[in-house]
């Protein structure tokens, strides 16, 4: 039971192709298959033209698709060497590629037995099932996708192609072999093997014929005992003879002339006995393959589920069409088998050839759509030479953002944040943490335990901003901030507390000491006016003071990816650099201060918040950006800023997903055409879906689920499409992000002065926490590009607010330490 990769009938004719039958295999014969497809092409004047090629291969074949076939193993006395276990397409490929002037490539492998179901299937749409019973024998039919195993998809149907030739070969048919069926098997090429095959086909039936009369002789029943060398001679009696003796009206006399020729001078008893043996044979032939078929038609039936089933099965095979009563025979069996079901039995005139045709007609088809979309998706591979390139630029980026003369224009800013240093394992206190962020506001309260057994304790609460509270004044946005923290302290019974407070603010701030911050300009979807330009710390003051109900220390500011890098670096005093890959995408990293122009001092360090998001606003990363990063640019809050933000974060992954499904509806590639209101609904893609359509565990038939439940009638075929859109997209950002950050540990690197670099990167973010692969290509891009660095990459479990406590607590300690 091998799936044919064929997926539905086809009941139109596309010409420019033609089909390749091969009769026999060897390696070396492949060579002059292809010079006779040379002479073929010359004599039809085709040969200047690039034709694709159906190549009917009617031997068991495994396909992972439509062209590539390995083959199992010969049958019809077929056993060349070397060709088992190979990949038959590839060997007439690689013949074909030797004759510079063919310009053809083989599209589809198709079976005679499948060829002969589509043939039929041009004809009449209610053909679904194949039967060839010819030299050998084989059927196939139309399985419910859902029930095979083998193949991913559980939607629409598929052709199987049942290699029934086979059945029996574990015993099951012991019980109805004869002696005359093992004495067949074990003078053939492949003992033991397609036994069923061995008692129905044509090559097989004239030579059971000729046992049993060898037998009959040797027991005196025929020829008065005698003997002829002919009746010895294997192969002398062929089942082209069995037919004739079975032929209405002139069989017995057919009968006496091909005895006579075989040297044998029968009686007319004898005549009538060996005809009665031919009828036997070739009876028990057609009920056994009535039998099989009769199987294969319950099967669909019940797939159905229907009480009474109408098909068509299309037949094909030199014993069905010319022995005179075979086909009768067959068909009467079969529907006394199966009373419940109505059969047509269509001849093919035209052979496989036209079904293989037809097949390669809709490859032909859909290897254009292919190109089409591989096309579209080309433009999100980089390639080693982009990615350096990246790497390279933002190199230069993190030095221009430092140097106070070109600060001013750099894309990446390189924000000082008067972090200086690192938790040392002394700090202690409760402490209030904020973490503002995205589009939820989080409280904290933190206790920090130093000594032996320092320990970090959190509570926390999640409030929702609203999106008209993010898009609304600064002033409805830091009262509702205020509302927020009144609740978290009345919730926790500490509304009358004076407590330290570290501020994680995760968008562009300009500090000038670590309790000042001023707004640079918002990300990620925020729009509140009056913001910008102003220090969000003294705007907290003064919300705090119009409510008027509890009084706060407001210690640092911070960023979120500060947060992260301290709350790691609580664990691991290695921990130099902290990454976010969320909502938004940043890095901040510890440099030394004599780097720093824009900040006097050139003892110790202070962390750099690089806000990278807006690297390649000044246009240095456009060859690489698509025409969907520009659309997607356009519609959003802020266009032409945050442009490598729109590539690596999760805020707008799904956006670009969206753009490159519409442009392929509009092609027609998806969704059959029609661009539906769901589609064209700007946020309806979260990358949250991304993460859950590459999923390894997930099946397509889910991924389809996740469509439906988003508004997008999908077919499996659909399904596999947006599937591999989300990888195109999700891994150039994993990329992108992987390069980047490559800059920055090559940068530590350069810093100390040392050939090899051991550092630890604290990361957050949803992307890079639930995205299946995103942590591991980018950590493969980090590894690639800055080979000369060990970097361990170490998961924020608490998220940044534990790190704002930490910060604050640090400052705290060290404002001390400066007071003494």
């Amino acid at each position: 039971m091998q799936p044919t990769l064929l997926s539905g009938n086809v009941y139109y004719v596309e010409y420019n192709c033609f089909k390749l039958l091969l009769f026999s295999l060897f390696v070396q014969l492949f060579d002059y298959v292809a010079d006779c497809l040379e002479d073929f092409m010359e004599n039809k004047n085709i040969k200047h033209k690039k034709l694709p090629i159906g190549f009917t291969f009617s031997f068991p074949c495994k396909q992972a698709k439509l062209d590539e076939g390995v083959l199992l193993s010969w049958t019809k006395h077929f056993k060349a060497r070397g060709v088992q276990e190979t990949d038959v397409v590839s060997s007439l490929r690689n013949a074909l590629r030797k004759h510079k002037d063919v310009h053809a490539d083989v599209l589809a492998l198709v079976n005679d037995t499948v060829g002969t179901m589509m043939t039929c299937g041009y004809d009449d749409q209610r053909c679904e099932v194949g039967v060839i019973i010819g030299t050998g024998t084989n059927a196939c039919y139309m399985e419910e996708m859902s029930h095979i195993d083998l193949v991913e998809g559980d939607e629409g149907r598929m052709c199987i192609n049942t290699e029934w030739g086979a059945f029996g070969d574990d015993g099951s048919l012991e019980d109805i072999r004869t002696e005359f069926d093992r004495e067949i098997d074990l003078g053939s090429i492949n003992p033991g093997k397609q036994l069923f095959e061995k008692m129905i086909s044509g090559l097989y039936l004239g030579e059971l014929v000729r046992l049993i009369l060898l037998k009959m002789a040797k027991e005196g029943l025929l020829f008065n005992g005698e003997i002829a060398t002919a009746l010895r001679t294997k192969g002398k009696i062929e089942t082209k003879h069995v037919a004739a003796m079975e032929k209405y009206k002139e069989g017995l006399s057919n009968t006496k002339e091909i005895l006579m020729e075989l040297g044998l001078f029968p009686s007319e008893e004898d005549c009538v006995a060996v005809q009665h043996v031919s009828t036997i044979v070739s009876f028990r032939s057609a009920n056994l393959c009535a039998a099989a078929l009769a199987a294969i038609l319950t099967r669909l039936r019940e797939n159905k589920k229907l009480m009474r089933l109408r098909t068509t099965v299309g037949m094909d095979g030199t014993l069905y069409k010319t022995h005179p009563q075979y086909a009768k025979r067959l068909h009467k069996v079969v529907r006394r088998l199966v009373p419940n079901c109505d059969v047509r039995f269509l001849l093919s005139e035209s052979g496989s050839g036209k079904g293989a045709a037809m097949v390669t007609a809709v490859a032909y088809r859909l290897a254009s759509q292919r190109k089409q979309i591989d096309e579209i998706l080309a433009s999100f591979k980089l390639s080693k030479e982009n990615l350096r390139e990246v790497k390279t630029k933002m190199r230069a980026e993190l030095e221009y953002g430092l140097k106070k003369e070109t600060q001013p224009n750099a894309t990446v800013k390189m924000l000082p944040t008067y972090v200086c240093g690192t938790p040392d394992g002394t700090e202690k206190g409760k402490f209030l943490s904020l973490d503002l962020g995205g589009t939820n506001f989080r409280v904290l309260l933190v206790k920090i335990r130093s000594g032996r057994r320092k320990s970090v304790r959190m509570y926390n609460k999640i409030f929702a901003i609203p999106l008209e509270i993010m898009q609304g004044t600064g002033e409805e946005l830091f009262d509702h901030i205020v509302q927020c923290i009144a609740d978290f302290l009345e919730y926790m019974g500490i509304k009358g507390a004076r407590l330290p407070l570290g501020f994680t603010f995760s968008f562009p701030c300009r500090q000038a000491s670590i309790d000042k911050g001023t707004l640079v300009g918002w990300t990620k979807g925020f729009k509140a006016t009056d913001c910008e330009g102003e220090d969000v710390v003294d705007m907290l003051r003064e919300a705090i003071k119009r409510r008027n109900e509890f009084d706060l220390d407001i210690v640092a500011v911070v960023n979120d990816t500060v947060g992260t890098m301290m709350t790691c670096g609580y664990e691991d005093p290695n921990c130099e650099i902290g990454l976010i890959a969320g909502t938004g995408s940043n890095v901040c990293y510890m440099e030394d201060m004599k780097n720093i122009e824009v900040v006097e001092g050139n003892e110790g360090k202070m962390c750099i918040n690089t806000e990278w998001g807006g690297f390649g606003d000044n246009g240095c990363i456009d060859n690489i950006r698509t025409k969907y990063d520009k659309e997607v640019d356009e519609g959003s809050l802020n266009p032409g800023k945050q442009r490598y933000e729109k590539m690596t974060s999760g805020m707008y992954l799904g956006e670009i997903v969206r753009q490159i499904l519409i442009d392929l509806t509009k092609h027609g590639l998806l969704f059959r055409g029609q661009i539906s209101e769901t589609l064209r609904t700007r946020g309806i893609f979260e990358t949250k879906f991304l993460s859950q359509i590459e999923s390894d565990r997930l099946a397509l038939l889910q991924v389809r689920r996740i469509l439906q439940q988003l508004g997008l009638d999908s077919t499996c075929d659909d399904s596999i499409i947006v599937k591999e859109v989300c990888g195109a997209v999700s891994r150039r950002a994993a990329q992108l992000c992987g390069a980047g950050l490559a800059a920055v540990v090559e940068k530590k690197r350069e810093n100390r002065g040392v050939e090899h670099l051991k550092i630890t990167v604290g990361v957050d973010g949803t992307l890079y926490k639930l995205h299946p692969h995103f942590s591991r290509i980018l950590r493969e891009m980090v590894k690639e590009l800055a080979p000369q660095c060990d970097v361990t990459f170490m998961l924020s479990e608490d998220g940044s607010g534990k790190g704002a406590a930490l910060i604050t607590a640090v400052a705290k300690r060290l404002h001390s330490i400066g007071e003494n």
